[in-house]
């Protein structure tokens, strides 16, 4: 599954808190626009999320994570390896969103993002899941 996370702006959590599916189908349009209407589309979504501030995210992330055993970090990707939840994890930040590529729907990182934001949207465009991560009970169940 890869998941994209954005950092929805307060005035728009506030109003698609209630109403995801609208936020998730605007942000799904903006993900499969043609090549020629990149502008528009850069220019959509800045109107919807807040820059991440990528080196202090990324810094936050490594001084969580380094003492743990599962964590790795190779370039600018942070890998959760966890053998005993089966849970293999690539999370790369991004200035206007953060991938996370993992084999399940679950990983370890939305614990640690929740702590970290609370206005953080998830996209899984393919199989079409979505939420805010702090209404998603975040310790799921694989």
């Amino acid at each position: 599954m890869v998941y994209f996370i954005f950092n929805i702006k307060d005035e728009f959590v506030n109003l698609y808190k209630d109403n995801e599916r609208i936020l998730f189908s605007i942000l799904k349009g903006i993900y499969y626009l043609d090549n020629h209407e990149v502008k528009y589309g850069y220019n959509l979504l800045n109107q919807l999320i807040n820059r991440i501030d990528k080196s202090d995210l990324d810094r936050h992330l490594f001084l969580k994570l380094h003492g743990n055993i599962p964590y790795s970090k190779r370039d600018n990707v942070h890998i959760y390896n966890n053998l005993y939840k089966d849970e293999v994890s690539r999370l790369t930040v991004k200035e206007c969103y953060i991938k996370l590529e993992t084999e399940q729907k679950y990983s370890s990182f939305f614990d640690i993002l929740k702590k970290y934001n609370n206005n953080y949207f998830i996209c899984e465009f393919r199989y079409q899941d979505y939420f805010f991560l702090d209404k998603k009970m975040v310790t799921m169940t694989i």
